[in-house]
């Protein structure tokens, strides 16, 4: 096992009282809190407030007094871009500590969090910067026939919307942050985060880098708790003028009713039950190596997994057993195991989630030929599956899994298969 060991920064931000960031400085609500669980060991390694819907409204007040003060929209754009890579620079100084802190919260390996969840949001933030200055409008000759004669320019200014409320979900927690805040911090809008109840660890820590940064007061906050009490509050509150949700279908419908309840724009990044297709002439070495990276990037807790791979009869066999046998091959450990491949999944819940839909599968006829055990211990780790003989029909072929379970579906006819490969909710 190659261990990494924990900074001391980081054991030092776990040690603090943590509450919610707001107008520029840290509030401790008293009140319930939930534990942040370490996935690999099922331990608390850290508490957050539930705030109450008082705290909501503060954050949204917060920011929305910051926006209509304009001390970051009357920014000059070039001044909004230096300050944001600022922000970008203090993240990429800061890195093994949030990556440290993403995969204690998440789960996920330590290498990802350092290449992906952290490198890869590096450079976003800065792509995202420099959008400050180069937003733009139009210009249109319109044909406006009153009065007589009288030709019209019309034109197209864009302005920041006002306040964005960020609803993060819990498998890329400090990625997806950042791909909320910084589109609306860019464009002169102030934010207010809500992270995951399992993962609120980075989000909290950008928002200290954020104001280091030189972000003024108000315009980041961050508020922690569940979504039906402060994800909802976010986003039905009068003062939100846009919410930005990334979670399941099912809470993302209520989001948006509650959006248009009081007309708020919103966009909604749902599940997904993605395919892959291997044709006849497929080289099926390779599409192992992609089925793997595709069905197991995050422990297969990403909204774009491929999750159902429908395999042409003639090479269905050898796809199978090469699939199983480089799913038996993996290790498995926790994220901070830079050996281990399968890492825990985000929390117990999750865990018992997917071990139903194997069993599920298991029931409706599936054969199990790689996994599909929970692996004895006190953290949330289920061994990496392969299912064959699985039919368009079974419900693991319908439902979203959001775990390490890849399901193979023989096909013949390839005019059919396109046809079930689209046929999903």
């Amino acid at each position: 096992m190659s261990k990494v060991e924990i900074l001391p920064q980081v054991a030092a931000f776990l040690e603090r009282r943590h509450g919610c960031f707001i107008d520029g400085q840290w509030v401790l609500p008293e009140g319930p809190t939930t534990k942040v669980v370490n996935p690999a060991t099922g331990e608390p390694i850290a508490t957050v407030p539930d705030v109450s819907l008082d705290y909501v409204d503060q954050a949204v007040q917060s920011a929305f007094h910051a926006f209509e003060s304009g001390a970051w929209s009357g920014l000059r754009p070039a001044d909004r871009e230096r300050i944001l890579l600022r922000f970008a620079a203090l993240v990429e100084e800061n890195a093994e500590e949030l990556a440290q802190l993403e995969t204690l919260s998440q789960g996920k390996s330590i290498n990802m969090s350092r290449m992906l969840d952290v490198g890869a949001t590096v450079e976003f933030m800065r792509y995202m910067a420099g959008w400050a200055t180069k937003i733009e409008g139009q210009t249109m000759d319109v044909s406006i026939p009153i009065p007589p004669g009288s030709r019209f320019t019309a034109f197209a200014r864009r302005e920041p919307v006002g306040v964005v409320a960020g609803i993060v979900p819990w498998n890329f927690p400090l990625m997806i942050t950042t791909w909320k805040a910084m589109p609306a911090l860019a464009t002169g809008c102030t934010v207010v985060i809500k992270p995951a109840s399992e993962t609120p660890l980075t989000a909290l820590r950008l928002a200290e880098l954020a104001f280091e940064a030189g972000i003024p007061a108000g315009v980041f906050n961050v508020v922690t708790g569940g979504g039906s009490t402060v994800g909802n509050a976010l986003a039905s509150h009068p003062l939100i003028s846009k919410v930005s949700f990334t979670g399941s279908t099912a809470v993302g419908k209520s989001v948006g009713v509650a959006c248009m309840e009081n007309m708020t724009r919103f966009a909604l990044e749902l599940g997904g039950k993605n395919p892959m297709i291997l044709l006849a002439d497929a080289d099926v070495e390779k599409a192992v190596q992609g089925a793997l990276l595709g069905g197991l990037l995050n422990n297969g807790q990403v909204c774009a997994a491929a999750s159902r791979f429908y395999v042409h009869q003639s090479i269905y066999e050898p796809f199978v057993e090469g699939l199983a046998a480089a799913v038996k091959g993996l290790s498995i450990g926790p994220g901070m195991d830079q050996d281990a491949a399968i890492n825990p999944l985000v929390s117990r819940k999750q865990q018992l989630n997917v071990l139903k839909h194997i069993d599920l599968a298991r029931q409706e006829g599936a054969r199990v030929v790689a996994g599909g055990e929970r692996l004895e211990g006190d953290g949330f780790f289920v061994q990496p599956t392969v299912l064959a003989d699985v039919n368009h029909e079974m419900t693991v072929s319908r439902e979203e899994v959001f775990g390490p379970v890849l399901s193979v579906i023989p096909f013949t006819d390839e005019d059919a298969m396109i046809e079930l490969a689209n046929d999903s909710v």
